[in-house]
Protein backbone atom coordinates (compact mmCIF):
# COMPACT_ATOMS: atom_id res chain seq x y z
CA UNK A 1 0.00 0.00 0.00
CA UNK A 2 1.49 3.89 -0.83
CA UNK A 3 2.63 5.81 2.13
CA UNK A 4 0.36 8.65 2.30
CA UNK A 5 1.45 12.04 3.07
CA UNK A 6 -0.86 14.61 5.56
CA UNK A 7 -4.30 13.74 5.80
CA UNK A 8 -7.54 14.73 3.43
CA UNK A 9 -8.21 17.30 2.20
CA UNK A 10 -5.16 19.97 3.10
CA UNK A 11 -1.67 18.02 2.40
CA UNK A 12 0.62 20.37 1.15
CA UNK A 13 -1.00 23.76 0.93
CA UNK A 14 1.42 24.75 3.85
CA UNK A 15 4.18 25.13 1.75
CA UNK A 16 3.91 28.68 0.77
CA UNK A 17 3.08 29.55 4.37
CA UNK A 18 6.57 27.79 5.44
CA UNK A 19 8.12 29.51 2.01
CA UNK A 20 9.37 26.12 0.67
CA UNK A 21 8.77 25.49 -2.85
CA UNK A 22 6.58 22.60 -3.60
CA UNK A 23 9.09 19.99 -5.59
CA UNK A 24 11.28 20.33 -2.74
CA UNK A 25 8.75 18.93 -0.07
CA UNK A 26 7.74 16.35 -2.33
CA UNK A 27 11.64 14.98 -2.04
CA UNK A 28 10.84 14.53 1.35
CA UNK A 29 12.80 11.17 1.92
CA UNK A 30 10.35 9.95 5.01
CA UNK A 31 7.38 9.34 2.08
CA UNK A 32 9.89 7.56 -0.12
CA UNK A 33 10.17 7.01 -3.76
CA UNK A 34 6.49 6.84 -4.37
CA UNK A 35 3.95 7.62 -1.86
CA UNK A 36 0.10 9.62 -2.10
CA UNK A 37 -1.69 12.43 -0.82
CA UNK A 38 -4.72 14.90 -0.98
CA UNK A 39 -4.05 17.91 -2.84
CA UNK A 40 -7.30 19.35 -2.15
CA UNK A 41 -9.80 16.72 -2.78
CA UNK A 42 -7.82 15.40 -4.54
CA UNK A 43 -5.99 12.09 -4.29
CA UNK A 44 -2.83 12.23 -6.13
CA UNK A 45 0.44 10.23 -6.47
CA UNK A 46 3.48 11.37 -6.56
CA UNK A 47 6.73 9.59 -8.37
CA UNK A 48 10.45 10.74 -7.09
CA UNK A 49 12.69 8.05 -9.30
CA UNK A 50 13.42 7.13 -12.33
CA UNK A 51 12.06 3.67 -12.72
CA UNK A 52 8.87 4.76 -11.58
CA UNK A 53 8.82 7.67 -13.65
CA UNK A 54 9.61 5.63 -16.78
CA UNK A 55 7.01 3.08 -15.80
CA UNK A 56 4.66 6.04 -15.88
CA UNK A 57 5.37 7.71 -18.83
CA UNK A 58 6.72 4.88 -21.22
CA UNK A 59 5.87 1.28 -20.21
CA UNK A 60 2.52 2.42 -18.81
CA UNK A 61 2.23 5.61 -20.79
CA UNK A 62 -1.19 5.10 -22.36
CA UNK A 63 -2.92 4.55 -18.84
CA UNK A 64 -1.84 7.38 -17.24
CA UNK A 65 -1.65 9.65 -20.51
CA UNK A 66 -4.68 11.76 -19.13
CA UNK A 67 -4.90 15.30 -18.16
CA UNK A 68 -6.86 17.00 -15.13
CA UNK A 69 -9.13 19.51 -16.16
CA UNK A 70 -8.10 22.44 -14.07
CA UNK A 71 -9.70 25.96 -13.67
CA UNK A 72 -6.94 27.94 -15.23
CA UNK A 73 -5.78 25.65 -18.37
CA UNK A 74 -9.14 25.09 -19.30
CA UNK A 75 -9.05 28.96 -19.52
CA UNK A 76 -5.96 29.08 -21.51
CA UNK A 77 -6.30 26.59 -23.76
CA UNK A 78 -10.36 26.88 -24.30
CA UNK A 79 -11.31 23.96 -22.39
CA UNK A 80 -8.32 21.51 -23.55
CA UNK A 81 -8.02 22.26 -27.47
CA UNK A 82 -4.05 22.33 -26.96
CA UNK A 83 -1.32 19.16 -27.05
CA UNK A 84 0.49 19.83 -23.75
CA UNK A 85 -3.04 20.07 -21.34
CA UNK A 86 -5.73 18.54 -23.68
CA UNK A 87 -6.99 15.03 -22.37
CA UNK A 88 -5.73 11.61 -24.09
CA UNK A 89 -8.00 10.60 -26.88
CA UNK A 90 -8.14 9.90 -30.65
CA UNK A 91 -8.28 13.46 -32.07
CA UNK A 92 -4.96 14.74 -29.59
CA UNK A 93 -3.29 12.24 -31.22
CA UNK A 94 -4.61 13.32 -34.23
CA UNK A 95 -3.76 17.15 -33.46
CA UNK A 96 -0.43 16.46 -32.07
CA UNK A 97 0.68 14.28 -35.17
CA UNK A 98 -0.38 17.38 -37.22
CA UNK A 99 1.36 19.96 -35.01
CA UNK A 100 4.71 18.15 -34.85
CA UNK A 101 4.94 17.42 -38.61
CA UNK A 102 4.55 21.44 -38.77
CA UNK A 103 7.46 22.41 -36.64
CA UNK A 104 10.17 24.25 -38.51
CA UNK A 105 12.75 26.56 -37.07
CA UNK A 106 12.06 29.59 -40.41
CA UNK A 107 14.41 32.72 -39.73
CA UNK A 108 16.54 31.55 -36.80
CA UNK A 109 20.17 32.45 -38.39
CA UNK A 110 18.87 36.13 -38.08
CA UNK A 111 17.34 35.51 -34.72
CA UNK A 112 20.91 34.25 -33.61
CA UNK A 113 22.34 37.57 -35.03
CA UNK A 114 20.15 39.81 -34.02
CA UNK A 115 20.87 38.46 -30.50
CA UNK A 116 24.18 38.99 -30.64
CA UNK A 117 24.16 41.94 -31.79
CA UNK A 118 21.79 43.17 -29.16
CA UNK A 119 24.09 42.04 -26.56
CA UNK A 120 27.19 44.02 -27.41
CA UNK A 121 24.97 47.11 -27.72
CA UNK A 122 25.22 46.90 -24.13
CA UNK A 123 29.24 47.96 -24.43
CA UNK A 124 31.09 47.30 -21.51
CA UNK A 125 28.41 48.31 -18.69
CA UNK A 126 26.86 45.74 -16.74
CA UNK A 127 23.04 44.78 -18.04
CA UNK A 128 20.26 42.42 -17.30
CA UNK A 129 20.64 40.20 -20.08
CA UNK A 130 16.92 38.24 -19.58
CA UNK A 131 15.23 40.96 -22.17
CA UNK A 132 17.66 40.32 -25.37
CA UNK A 133 17.67 36.72 -24.95
CA UNK A 134 13.35 36.49 -24.37
CA UNK A 135 12.62 38.76 -27.48
CA UNK A 136 15.23 36.82 -29.53
CA UNK A 137 13.98 33.58 -28.57
CA UNK A 138 10.19 34.84 -29.25
CA UNK A 139 11.55 36.23 -32.86
CA UNK A 140 11.90 31.88 -34.08
CA UNK A 141 8.53 31.65 -32.75
CA UNK A 142 6.50 34.85 -33.30
CA UNK A 143 7.26 38.48 -32.12
CA UNK A 144 3.66 39.54 -32.00
CA UNK A 145 2.29 38.23 -28.70
CA UNK A 146 5.26 39.13 -26.21
CA UNK A 147 3.80 41.46 -23.66
CA UNK A 148 0.99 39.45 -23.60
CA UNK A 149 2.40 36.05 -22.86
CA UNK A 150 4.51 37.79 -20.34
CA UNK A 151 1.15 38.50 -18.08
CA UNK A 152 -0.03 34.72 -18.56
CA UNK A 153 3.17 33.52 -17.19
CA UNK A 154 3.30 36.15 -14.41
CA UNK A 155 -0.32 35.44 -12.92
CA UNK A 156 -1.14 31.70 -14.34
CA UNK A 157 0.10 30.30 -10.86
CA UNK A 158 -0.61 32.85 -8.77
CA UNK A 159 -4.40 31.91 -8.70
CA UNK A 160 -3.46 28.06 -8.82
CA UNK A 161 -5.39 27.35 -5.34
CA UNK A 162 -8.49 27.30 -7.81
CA UNK A 163 -6.68 24.18 -9.57
CA UNK A 164 -7.17 22.59 -6.12
CA UNK A 165 -10.49 24.15 -5.09
CA UNK A 166 -12.16 25.07 -7.97
CA UNK A 167 -15.45 26.34 -6.22
CA UNK A 168 -13.36 29.34 -4.82
CA UNK A 169 -13.73 30.56 -8.51
CA UNK A 170 -16.77 32.22 -7.69
CA UNK A 171 -15.08 34.91 -4.90
CA UNK A 172 -12.99 37.95 -6.40
CA UNK A 173 -9.53 37.03 -7.75
CA UNK A 174 -6.91 39.64 -8.85
CA UNK A 175 -4.59 37.43 -10.63
CA UNK A 176 -7.32 35.10 -12.65
CA UNK A 177 -8.67 37.97 -13.48
CA UNK A 178 -5.76 39.78 -14.80
CA UNK A 179 -5.09 36.05 -16.48
CA UNK A 180 -8.58 36.41 -18.42
CA UNK A 181 -8.25 39.88 -19.32
CA UNK A 182 -4.73 38.71 -20.77
CA UNK A 183 -6.25 35.46 -22.63
CA UNK A 184 -8.49 37.86 -24.08
CA UNK A 185 -6.18 40.16 -25.64
CA UNK A 186 -3.84 37.47 -26.80
CA UNK A 187 -6.98 35.32 -28.47
CA UNK A 188 -8.01 38.44 -30.28
CA UNK A 189 -4.89 38.66 -32.15
CA UNK A 190 -4.29 35.17 -32.84
CA UNK A 191 -8.05 35.13 -34.42
CA UNK A 192 -7.25 38.06 -36.37
CA UNK A 193 -4.03 36.63 -37.79
CA UNK A 194 -6.07 33.40 -38.55
CA UNK A 195 -8.20 35.22 -40.47
CA UNK A 196 -5.99 36.67 -42.60
CA UNK A 197 -4.34 34.07 -43.29
CA UNK A 198 -7.54 32.38 -44.88
CA UNK A 199 -7.99 35.31 -46.98
CA UNK A 200 -4.25 35.71 -48.32
CA UNK A 201 -3.80 31.83 -48.14
CA UNK A 202 0.04 32.54 -47.59
CA UNK A 203 2.26 32.25 -44.68
CA UNK A 204 1.45 34.97 -42.35
CA UNK A 205 4.31 36.85 -40.18
CA UNK A 206 2.58 35.46 -37.21
CA UNK A 207 2.89 32.42 -38.25
CA UNK A 208 5.75 31.73 -39.82
CA UNK A 209 6.82 29.05 -37.85
CA UNK A 210 3.91 26.80 -37.90
CA UNK A 211 2.62 25.75 -41.33
CA UNK A 212 -0.99 26.87 -40.81
CA UNK A 213 -1.74 26.71 -44.37
CA UNK A 214 -1.78 22.88 -43.68
CA UNK A 215 -3.18 22.94 -40.36
CA UNK A 216 -5.72 25.84 -41.52
CA UNK A 217 -7.43 23.27 -44.72
CA UNK A 218 -7.53 21.26 -42.31
CA UNK A 219 -9.82 23.28 -39.16
CA UNK A 220 -11.52 25.20 -42.22
CA UNK A 221 -13.14 22.16 -43.47
CA UNK A 222 -13.75 20.34 -39.85
CA UNK A 223 -11.25 17.24 -40.45
CA UNK A 224 -12.44 14.51 -38.36
CA UNK A 225 -10.34 12.56 -35.92
CA UNK A 226 -9.64 8.66 -36.55
CA UNK A 227 -12.73 6.71 -35.25
CA UNK A 228 -14.96 9.71 -33.97
CA UNK A 229 -17.94 11.20 -35.58
CA UNK A 230 -18.11 14.41 -33.44
CA UNK A 231 -15.35 15.88 -32.52
CA UNK A 232 -12.63 17.33 -35.16
CA UNK A 233 -9.63 20.30 -35.36
CA UNK A 234 -11.35 23.02 -35.19
CA UNK A 235 -9.96 26.82 -35.66
CA UNK A 236 -9.59 26.35 -31.58
CA UNK A 237 -7.75 24.04 -31.91
CA UNK A 238 -5.08 26.05 -34.03
CA UNK A 239 -5.20 29.08 -32.50
CA UNK A 240 -4.57 27.46 -28.93
CA UNK A 241 -1.67 25.17 -30.57
CA UNK A 242 -0.26 28.51 -31.96
CA UNK A 243 -1.05 30.13 -28.10
CA UNK A 244 0.73 27.19 -26.89
CA UNK A 245 3.90 28.01 -28.81
CA UNK A 246 4.61 31.23 -27.45
CA UNK A 247 3.52 29.99 -23.80
CA UNK A 248 6.27 26.85 -23.56
CA UNK A 249 8.35 27.06 -26.46
CA UNK A 250 9.29 31.00 -25.57
CA UNK A 251 9.75 30.74 -22.30
CA UNK A 252 11.18 27.15 -21.75
CA UNK A 253 14.03 27.78 -24.27
CA UNK A 254 14.95 31.41 -22.88
CA UNK A 255 14.91 29.91 -19.51
CA UNK A 256 17.05 27.16 -20.12
CA UNK A 257 19.43 29.71 -21.98
CA UNK A 258 19.77 32.32 -18.84
CA UNK A 259 20.31 29.07 -16.49
CA UNK A 260 23.23 27.76 -18.51
CA UNK A 261 24.76 31.83 -18.52
CA UNK A 262 23.90 32.16 -15.04
CA UNK A 263 25.77 28.72 -14.30
CA UNK A 264 28.87 29.68 -16.75
CA UNK A 265 29.26 32.55 -14.89
CA UNK A 266 29.83 30.93 -11.42
CA UNK A 267 32.07 27.90 -13.22
CA UNK A 268 34.70 29.67 -15.15
CA UNK A 269 36.81 26.50 -14.74
CA UNK A 270 33.98 24.80 -16.81
CA UNK A 271 36.09 24.20 -20.40
CA UNK A 272 34.70 27.15 -22.18
CA UNK A 273 32.43 26.28 -25.37
CA UNK A 274 33.05 29.14 -27.06
CA UNK A 275 36.49 28.05 -28.09
CA UNK A 276 34.66 24.62 -29.03
CA UNK A 277 32.56 26.65 -31.13
CA UNK A 278 35.03 28.35 -32.43
CA UNK A 279 37.07 25.28 -33.43
CA UNK A 280 34.38 24.63 -36.01
CA UNK A 281 34.72 27.25 -37.66
CA UNK A 282 38.59 26.80 -37.94
CA UNK A 283 38.32 23.17 -39.04
CA UNK A 284 36.17 24.39 -42.31
CA UNK A 285 39.20 27.22 -42.71
CA UNK A 286 36.89 29.95 -42.55
CA UNK A 287 35.75 32.03 -39.35
CA UNK A 288 32.19 31.34 -40.51
CA UNK A 289 28.80 31.14 -37.72
CA UNK A 290 27.95 27.66 -36.66
CA UNK A 291 25.45 25.62 -37.81
CA UNK A 292 23.31 22.79 -37.46
CA UNK A 293 25.57 20.83 -39.39
CA UNK A 294 28.53 21.56 -36.46
CA UNK A 295 26.32 19.33 -33.89
CA UNK A 296 28.63 16.53 -34.07
CA UNK A 297 31.21 18.36 -33.87
CA UNK A 298 30.45 20.17 -30.54
CA UNK A 299 29.77 17.50 -28.03
CA UNK A 300 30.93 19.09 -24.77
CA UNK A 301 28.65 22.35 -25.90
CA UNK A 302 25.21 19.67 -26.02
CA UNK A 303 26.53 18.20 -22.89
CA UNK A 304 26.32 22.13 -21.26
CA UNK A 305 23.24 22.53 -22.21
CA UNK A 306 22.11 18.88 -20.77
CA UNK A 307 23.60 19.65 -17.65
CA UNK A 308 21.70 23.29 -17.56
CA UNK A 309 18.72 21.14 -18.25
CA UNK A 310 19.16 18.67 -15.53
CA UNK A 311 20.99 20.95 -12.49
CA UNK A 312 17.89 23.64 -13.42
CA UNK A 313 14.42 21.96 -14.86
CA UNK A 314 12.31 24.63 -15.94
CA UNK A 315 9.62 21.94 -15.19
CA UNK A 316 10.40 20.53 -11.63
CA UNK A 317 7.40 18.79 -11.35
CA UNK A 318 5.69 17.46 -14.86
CA UNK A 319 2.09 18.32 -15.85
CA UNK A 320 -0.46 16.96 -13.96
CA UNK A 321 -1.01 12.82 -15.73
CA UNK A 322 -4.21 11.22 -14.78
CA UNK A 323 -4.74 7.47 -14.53
CA UNK A 324 -6.84 6.90 -17.74
CA UNK A 325 -8.10 3.26 -16.67
CA UNK A 326 -7.10 1.07 -13.12
CA UNK A 327 -3.77 0.48 -13.45
CA UNK A 328 -0.53 0.26 -11.48
CA UNK A 329 3.28 1.76 -10.17
CA UNK A 330 5.68 -0.12 -8.85
CA UNK A 331 3.51 -2.83 -7.70
CA UNK A 332 0.91 -0.61 -5.98
CA UNK A 333 -2.56 -0.23 -7.58
CA UNK A 334 -3.76 2.87 -8.77
CA UNK A 335 -7.49 3.80 -9.33
CA UNK A 336 -8.70 5.58 -12.56
CA UNK A 337 -8.92 9.15 -12.17
CA UNK A 338 -5.71 8.98 -10.04
CA UNK A 339 -3.84 12.09 -10.43
CA UNK A 340 0.34 11.56 -10.88
CA UNK A 341 3.15 14.09 -10.40
CA UNK A 342 6.49 13.20 -11.91
CA UNK A 343 8.75 15.19 -9.64
CA UNK A 344 11.44 16.00 -12.32
CA UNK A 345 13.98 17.48 -9.28
CA UNK A 346 13.78 14.77 -7.54
CA UNK A 347 14.93 12.41 -10.18
CA UNK A 348 17.87 14.71 -11.69
CA UNK A 349 19.44 15.23 -8.13
CA UNK A 350 18.96 11.94 -7.05
CA UNK A 351 22.72 11.21 -5.26
CA UNK A 352 22.73 7.83 -6.18
CA UNK A 353 22.60 8.15 -9.65
CA UNK A 354 24.05 12.15 -10.23
CA UNK A 355 27.43 12.63 -8.42
CA UNK A 356 27.41 15.58 -6.29
CA UNK A 357 23.74 16.46 -7.97
CA UNK A 358 24.52 20.30 -6.58
CA UNK A 359 27.49 20.87 -8.80
CA UNK A 360 27.27 21.78 -12.42
CA UNK A 361 29.49 19.40 -14.48
CA UNK A 362 28.90 18.79 -17.77
CA UNK A 363 31.46 15.73 -17.83
CA UNK A 364 29.01 13.45 -16.40
CA UNK A 365 27.21 13.79 -19.67
CA UNK A 366 30.59 12.08 -21.27
CA UNK A 367 32.09 9.01 -21.30
CA UNK A 368 35.52 7.65 -20.69
CA UNK A 369 36.17 8.06 -24.44
CA UNK A 370 34.67 11.56 -24.83
CA UNK A 371 31.74 10.61 -26.09
CA UNK A 372 28.00 12.22 -25.25
CA UNK A 373 25.62 9.77 -23.05
CA UNK A 374 22.51 10.21 -21.94
CA UNK A 375 22.00 8.13 -18.76
CA UNK A 376 18.30 6.90 -18.65
CA UNK A 377 17.25 8.74 -15.39
CA UNK A 378 17.75 12.04 -17.70
CA UNK A 379 13.99 12.78 -19.01
CA UNK A 380 14.55 16.76 -19.36
CA UNK A 381 11.22 16.41 -21.89
CA UNK A 382 9.14 13.85 -20.44
CA UNK A 383 8.85 10.60 -21.78
CA UNK A 384 6.20 8.42 -24.23
CA UNK A 385 3.11 9.12 -25.27
CA UNK A 386 3.59 12.91 -23.61
CA UNK A 387 6.82 13.87 -23.79
CA UNK A 388 6.90 17.25 -25.09
CA UNK A 389 5.73 17.57 -28.91
CA UNK A 390 8.36 20.38 -29.27
CA UNK A 391 11.29 18.58 -27.85
CA UNK A 392 13.24 18.53 -31.29
CA UNK A 393 12.66 22.55 -31.78
CA UNK A 394 13.89 23.15 -28.37
CA UNK A 395 16.96 21.35 -28.74
CA UNK A 396 17.90 23.34 -31.47
CA UNK A 397 17.15 26.47 -31.02
CA UNK A 398 19.40 26.08 -27.53
CA UNK A 399 22.23 24.93 -29.96
CA UNK A 400 22.45 27.28 -32.14
CA UNK A 401 21.45 30.26 -29.95
CA UNK A 402 24.31 28.95 -27.06
CA UNK A 403 26.34 28.38 -29.55
CA UNK A 404 26.38 31.78 -31.23
CA UNK A 405 26.44 33.74 -28.22
CA UNK A 406 29.84 31.54 -26.83
CA UNK A 407 31.58 32.02 -29.95
CA UNK A 408 31.19 35.34 -30.85
CA UNK A 409 30.86 36.33 -27.13
CA UNK A 410 32.58 36.77 -23.91
CA UNK A 411 30.26 37.10 -20.73
CA UNK A 412 31.86 37.75 -17.45
CA UNK A 413 30.34 39.75 -14.17
CA UNK A 414 30.00 43.44 -13.46
CA UNK A 415 33.11 44.42 -11.51
CA UNK A 416 32.39 43.64 -7.83
CA UNK A 417 29.47 42.52 -8.38
CA UNK A 418 28.24 38.79 -7.22
CA UNK A 419 27.17 35.96 -9.34
CA UNK A 420 24.12 34.93 -10.30
CA UNK A 421 21.56 33.58 -7.22
CA UNK A 422 20.88 30.00 -8.07
CA UNK A 423 17.65 29.68 -6.28
CA UNK A 424 15.30 30.75 -8.66
CA UNK A 425 11.76 31.87 -8.33
CA UNK A 426 8.84 29.20 -9.45
CA UNK A 427 6.25 30.34 -11.70
CA UNK A 428 4.79 28.62 -14.75
CA UNK A 429 8.66 27.68 -15.03
CA UNK A 430 11.14 27.74 -12.62
CA UNK A 431 13.53 30.81 -14.15
CA UNK A 432 16.90 32.19 -12.18
CA UNK A 433 16.45 35.36 -10.68
CA UNK A 434 17.75 38.61 -12.37
CA UNK A 435 21.45 39.12 -12.76
CA UNK A 436 23.90 41.55 -14.83
CA UNK A 437 26.57 40.50 -17.47
CA UNK A 438 29.42 42.33 -19.29
CA UNK A 439 30.03 41.33 -22.43
CA UNK A 440 32.80 41.70 -24.82
CA UNK A 441 33.36 40.52 -28.44
CA UNK A 442 35.84 37.51 -28.98
CA UNK A 443 38.12 37.81 -31.70
CA UNK A 444 37.39 37.06 -35.24
CA UNK A 445 33.52 36.82 -35.40
CA UNK A 446 32.99 38.63 -32.56
CA UNK A 447 33.17 41.88 -34.02
CA UNK A 448 31.75 41.63 -37.12
CA UNK A 449 28.30 40.80 -36.76
CA UNK A 450 26.01 41.80 -39.80
CA UNK A 451 22.53 41.60 -39.95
Amino acid sequence: MLHKAGKRPYSLLCYKRAGKRPYSLLCYKKYGSLFALYLGPHYTVVVNNHQHAREVLLQRGRDFAGRPSMVTTDLLTRGGKDIAFSDYSPLWKSHRRLVHNSFTLLGRERAVDSLCVELMSAGCRGFDPSPAVTRAVTNVVCQLLIQYNNGIVQTITRGGLVDIFPWMKIFPNECLSKLKECITVRDRLLTRKLEEHKVTSTLSKGFKNLKTRSFTCCSGRGQKSPGSEEERITDDHVLMTAAEAFGAGVETTSTTLLWILAYLLHHPEVRTPGACAEGAGRERGSERPVCMSDRSRLPYLDCVINEGMRIRPVSPVLIPHTAMTDSSIGGHSVSRGTRVLVNMWAIHHEPRHWDKPDLFNPDRFLDNQGQRVTPSYFLPFGAGPRVCVGESLARLELFLFLSSMLQRISFSLPEGAPPPNLQGRLGVVLQPLPYKVVVAPRAGLGGRIQL
